[in-house]
């Protein structure tokens, strides 16, 4: 089975929660503000991918009826 919408929108999702986090480690945020966005990023990421696996598992249980 190919690659789905969802299995793209997990990859890009990760690829940029790994960026942010790897900026994070790496000392990149200049004061405390850029680090709480960075943070509040890093979450919003998180909570999109959870999303899309939610809807990724309610699409393939869909599937199989």
């Amino acid at each position: 089975m190919g690659k789905t919408v969802f299995d793209v929108l997990n990859e890009k999702i990760t690829e940029h929660k790994r960026s942010a986090m790897e900026f994070l480690a790496d000392g990149g945020c200049k004061d405390f503000p850029h680090y709480r966005n960075m943070c509040g990023l890093i979450q919003g990421l998180s909570l999109a991918q959870r999303e899309v696996n939610d809807l990724m598992r309610n699409f393939m249980e869909d599937e199989d009826d």
